[in-house]
């Protein structure tokens, strides 16, 4: 049966399901071992300084990696809490607004100039608006943050070598040692959206909370079509995986994603969101395994529905789809070009 997410209601009613359904669910995969450490490793996430973002930042500086957040608020507080809470002192805070290019071109600067290496990246950041707001470049905000954000700075970071990879880099790693990998925060609420209107991408057409879901559910096709067809472009002629590609839905998250409620749904919220929805420690557990379990080397292209592996939409997975995304995402961007 289709999950509903088409309004703010329906969509809170599915999160309480699934949520209450997840401890029956048989084939879910048991997660990252304790084993699966990042010792020596760099890892990137945005998005970080709350909610399920910061609970990443938490457990993979906890299993030793070098953590940049890379957030929009909350420097320096959240990056001091991230330490303490992991007992890593290996974790930074760098500046990034994802509802405007220019910021992600310039963070992007900053790591190249830098000579960063990322090993991992998790692109989590994400907004639920309660009505039609434009980003700086004057695209739709969900458009621009869930989705186009996200290609503008993975087409940067791969470019500029800065994640290690052979198809545009021309960096790879030596035969044999660990591949980098990305890790897309999506959402089930990608299903419901109808075959994307590529040309009415870029274009802004106010909406209210009662349509906020159905725009959310149309960004997270782009980001869920995206993610597929990074991964096909990803990997070598060969058949071997340059650099891996994932993506899942955490499945409900006990965060601050409804800070933009009406007024009068938060006291409401609150307590649901509190009994039936996962902390963002639990719901982080998928996105750790896909940015650190050894026993995913060597894969590309996984979806997961908090810790069930399951292919996402078909129509996130037509090729065709997926060249339309990837060419709609780079006429967006070219409004906002990178330094020299």
């Amino acid at each position: 049966m289709q999950q509903r997410h088409d309004n703010p209601v329906s969509a809170i009613l599915t999160a309480i399901r699934e949520n209450l359904g997840r401890g029956k669910d048989s084939q879910r995969i048991p997660g990252a071992t304790p084993s699966d450490r990042l010792s020596g490793r760099t890892v990137m996430v945005t998005g970080s300084n709350s909610g399920l973002g910061k609970a990443v930042a938490v457990e993979l500086a906890s299993r030793g990696a070098r953590v940049l957040m890379a957030c929009r608020s909350g420097i320096p507080e959240a990056g001091h809490e991230v330490r303490a809470r992991s007992g890593n002192p290996q974790v930074e805070m760098l500046q990034v607004d994802l509802s405007d290019l220019h910021s992600v071109h310039a963070l992007c600067d900053t790591l190249r100039d830098r000579g960063e290496r990322i090993d991992v990246l998790v692109s989590n950041a994400g907004v639920v608006p309660k009505e039609g707001r434009k980003s700086a470049q004057g695209y739709e905000l969900m458009v621009a943050v869930n989705f186009l954000a996200g290609t503008v700075l993975l087409d940067r970071l791969l470019h500029d070598g800065v994640i290690p990879n052979d198809t545009w880099g021309g960096n790879g790693p030596a035969a044999g040692a660990p591949r980098s990998r990305v890790v897309f925060v999506s959402s089930e609420a990608h299903r419901t959206a109808p075959r994307l209107d590529i040309a009415g991408l870029s274009r802004f057409e106010p909406f209210g909370i009662k349509d906020s879901m159905r725009y959310y559910g149309r960004s997270k096709l782009c980001l869920c079509t995206y993610a597929v067809e990074l991964s096909r472009r990803l990997t070598l002629p060969d058949g071997s995986v340059d650099v891996a590609v994932h993506h899942l839905c955490p499945g409900p998250v006990n965060s601050n994603m409804a800070r933009e409620a009406p007024a009068w749904a938060k006291p409401l919220l609150k307590p649901i969101m509190g009994l039936a929805f996962n902390s963002p420690e639990v719901a982080a557990e998928p996105v750790t395994y896909l940015a650190c379990a050894r026993s995913i080397e060597g894969r590309t292209g996984t979806y997961l529905h908090m810790l069930k592996e399951k292919p996402c939409s078909e129509l996130a997975l037509e090729p065709a789809a997926g060249k339309a995304v990837w060419d709609a995402a780079v006429d967006m961007a070219s409004v906002a070009r990178p330094s020299a």
